[in-house]
This record gives structure tokens, sequence and C-alpha cells, in this order.
């Protein structure tokens, strides 16, 4: 298949009457925690689909179709995710779903999207439980396996880290999923995790933790947590008398955590999906049309959102038919795929395998460091 087929939008012309329409639902986390990742969703997303409409729609068959989205609201609540997903399906009537993004949400959206019968694919959600076993559920992202591999890796082999410490949310999925990855990669590769320290969810008080942690003298402390979390962490830690480097996963990359924390992150690291200063052409013309639409670069939750718009509309081009479980299965046979965030070579139909990147924060801003391959 060449998915190039996805930019074919072919014909300018009339826009078909109303009814006409491929109906997109979008699953984002608009308020609650982590406004900045729902708001990145939700602008590519509509960035997407304004380019396709104005090339004239999709050609599906003979016809040309533009896209409506149906963008709804999870409060980065599990239950609201669930919830919006049902409302997409049951009174949207939607050909396929984009998001949730967060772990914790799109893991519920995923079995309601799985039962149904209706496509979802998760721009940012990195924990293998959102795909596992399932057929109409996909990512744009890679899994917390590989992003777990890589920091361990990345703290043995660069850092020169023979000891580890760890602190997370013990009720989010993907925090802790990646944790366990992270100490399960970091002890086989010779270290040792010395402290292996949890929260949870709206916790502001890490002093018992980190008092611990600074006690079992780690040579590296991660921190798989989000954006809005790392930079209070961060703080406490350094008051704390820990000068050990601090590493991170993808959860850190929106500009929101240099604003409330770069100068106790400064010289940190992190891996996260797409790095700005490297980018391909195509990537390229992606930040240059965010930046004119909206005036900022987009972060990796945009470009993996753009990536997974992308898929939907390769395979809707391919099915031929706005049916389901046609665009499923024809979004099932893309083996290889060039989007914003690099090449993607699928495995279990349904998870990306792709490089990651590793930032770091270099005189308050992200730097590109590496780039590291499965």
């Amino acid at each position: 298949m060449v998915v190039l087929l996805a930019f074919s939008w072919l014909a300018a012309g009339c826009a078909p009457k109303e009814e006409n329409v491929i109906r997109l639902g979008v699953n984002a986390e608009l308020t609650g925690s982590k406004p900045t990742v729902g708001d990145s969703c939700k602008k590519a997303a509509e960035l997407l689909a304004a380019q396709v409409n104005q090339a004239g729609g999709l050609k599906v068959g003979d016809k040309q179709y533009p896209l409506k989205l149906f963008i709804e609201d999870n409060e980065d609540k599990a239950e609201s995710a669930a919830a919006v997903a049902q409302k997409l399906i049951s009174q949207n009537n939607v050909l396929a779903i984009i998001g949730p993004n967060a772990s914790g949400n799109a893991i519920p959206a995923a079995r309601i999207c799985e039962d149904a019968g209706v496509i979802m694919v998760t721009p940012w959600s990195t924990n293998p439980k959102t795909t596992e076993g399932k057929k109409f559920v996909f990512r744009a992202c890679f899994i917390d396996d590989f992003q777990g591999q890589v920091m361990a890796k990345f703290a043995r082999d660069n850092l020169k880290a023979e000891t580890a410490a760890v602190l997370y949310d013990v009720a989010s999925e993907y925090n802790k999923g990646i944790a366990e990855f992270f100490k399960k990669f970091f002890e086989a590769a010779g270290g040792k995790v010395v402290a292996f320290e949890s929260y949870t969810k709206d916790d502001k008080d890490f002093s018992s933790q980190l008092t611990t942690t600074k006690a079992a003298n780690p040579g590296v402390l991660f921190l798989p947590n989000y954006y809005n979390e790392v930079p209070l962490q961060a703080q406490q830690a350094r008051r704390l008398g820990l000068t050990c480097p601090f590493i991170g996963s993808d959860s850190w990359g929106s500009e929101e955590l240099l604003r409330l924390g770069a100068k106790d992150l400064e010289g940190s690291f992190f891996s996260t999906h797409y790095a700005p200063d490297i980018a391909t052409p195509k990537a390229q013309k992606f930040i240059k049309d965010y930046e004119t639409k909206y005036g900022k670069k987009p972060d990796d939750v945009a470009a993996l959102t753009y990536d997974a718009g992308q898929l939907l509309c390769a395979a809707i081009i391919w099915a031929g038919e706005l049916d389901r479980k046609k665009v499923r299965d024809a979004l099932a046979t893309i083996q290889k795929f060039e989007g914003v965030t690099g090449q993607m070579n699928f495995k279990n139909l349904c998870d990306p395998v792709k490089s990651a990147v590793i930032l770091q924060i270099k005189e308050g801003k992200f730097t590109y460091h590496a780039t590291v391959q499965p």
C-alpha cells in the first residue's frame, strides 16, 4: 500500500452536501489536569481537517467527502473518556475516533470502541494495555516497554549510572507502567534500583519519598510523570539536596514544563517522539503550517495527532468505502508509514515500531540530543 495516497485529496471542486461527510470523533483532555494535551490534540486535528477540506476532501471510491470533526472533552477522567467514546459512536455516528491521549483515559475508551467495532487511533497512549488483544484500536506512538528500555539504557551507558531511583504515580496506568519497565531494563543492564517510590494523583508534597530517595544516594532519578507534576517534584528534590541527574519520559514534552520549572530541570534528559530541530521536510511543513495557524510550535501530542489523522485518511481512501470494518481492515494492512514523527513499521497490526528521540533541557529550551532506533 502506498500511504502517500493519504495526501491525494485529488480534485478541488464543490463540497458534498452536509450529509455526505466523513464523521470523525476527537476524544481529548480539554479540561482537567492536562489541558495542554487536549488543546494540542484538538488543534492538530482541526489543522488536518482544514487542509483536507480545502483540497476538496478525501476521494473515496468515485466521490469526494469533506471531514467533519466531533470534538468532545473527556475531562482527563477515565469514566468521562469512556462516556465520550460511547457518545461519539451512538449519537454522532462517527466512522472513527482520534484519542484519548493519556493511557488512563485511552484504555477504558478502547474497550468501548472495540466492543462497538469502531476504529480508535490514540496519538499519545504508550501503555501496551491500550491495544492489547484488540482489533479496532491502534496508536501512532511507540509503547512503554521500548521507552522504558531506551531510558534505562541511556542512564547506564550515557550517564554511567550504577544506581537509580524512581518516583511515579501509582494510580496512573502510564506512570506505573513505564516505571516498572524502566526498573526491569535498568536491572537487566546490571544497574540497581535503590528506591522505587510512589505517590497518588493530586499529591503535592513528595518530601517523604524524596527523603528516602536522597538517603539511597542514586546515580539518577527517573520521573516518568506528567509535565504539570514534574516541576514541583524537581523543585522539592533539589531543595532536599538531591544533586543527581533527572531523566524522564514523553510526558515531559509540553512547553508548559519549561514555564513551570526550567531552572530545576536544567540539564535533564527525556525520551519523546520527535524533535523540531531535526525535523524532516514533511515535519518541517507541518510545523510551519501549525505555527501559521496557531502562532506557536506544535508539541509531540500535536505531531502524533496529525499522524493519527493521516493514518485514518490513508485507510479511508484505501478502503474505498465509508464502512467501519473495511476501513479497519485497510488500516491493519499498513506496514510502513512516513509521518511527521518519523517512519512507522507496524507489528501485531496495531502498534508501530519507530525510533525515539532524547531531548535535553538546555538553557531553558528543549534541545535535540540523540535518536534511538528500536
